[in-house]
């Protein structure tokens, strides 16, 4: 058992490696936000089969629904209200293996069952979220964790600095 889950986290690792070499010649030379976020959800969506992906953007006090793939989505979360205010608010990524135990859940989709939700910061300030569901339970871990926060430090010079 512990052999066949050390070549899962090894797969998962190369194929977000991979994903990680491409993805930076997709968004090379590119700085329009909604455009770069949007080929960014279509892209990990292609490559991973995320149930749900997509950035909600810090705007006016308030996060807004950007750039997304996946069925239709909440337009606006307060800071600090559900996995993604949470992220905001705390500048840190969120690891949800069960969202319905995660206090001040906002349910958006009823099939959503776990969640990943990455700050894209810069000079320690947050400017979106990506947001990441999954209909199974406990489908995020440390590598996710890891690699999305690379993806999201990618996203954030390019975009924000």
């Amino acid at each position: 058992m512990e052999a066949s889950f050390k070549t899962k986290v090894e797969d998962k690792e190369k194929k977000y490696l991979e994903f990680i070499r491409q993805f930076k010649g997709l968004i090379e030379g590119e700085n329009e936000e909604i455009s770069v976020l949007a080929n960014t959800c279509a892209a990990l969506r292609e490559a991973f089969g995320f149930f749900w992906i997509g950035f909600y953007l810090v705007r006016n006090e308030q996060l807004i629904l950007g750039p997304f793939q996946g069925s239709v989505a909440c337009y606006r979360i307060a800071k600090g209200r559900g996995v993604c205010g949470t992220a905001w608010a705390t500048a840190q990524t969120q690891v949800v293996p069960d969202v319905e135990a995660f206090p001040g859940h906002i349910a958006c989709s009823s099939e959503s069952r776990s969640e990943i939700v990455v700050p894209l910061i810069t000079n320690r300030k947050v400017h979106a979220v990506l947001d990441i569901d999954s209909n199974e339970l406990a489908t995020f871990d440390q590598v996710d964790k890891n690699y999305l926060e690379e993806i999201a430090r990618i996203l954030s010079k390019i975009l924000y600095e």
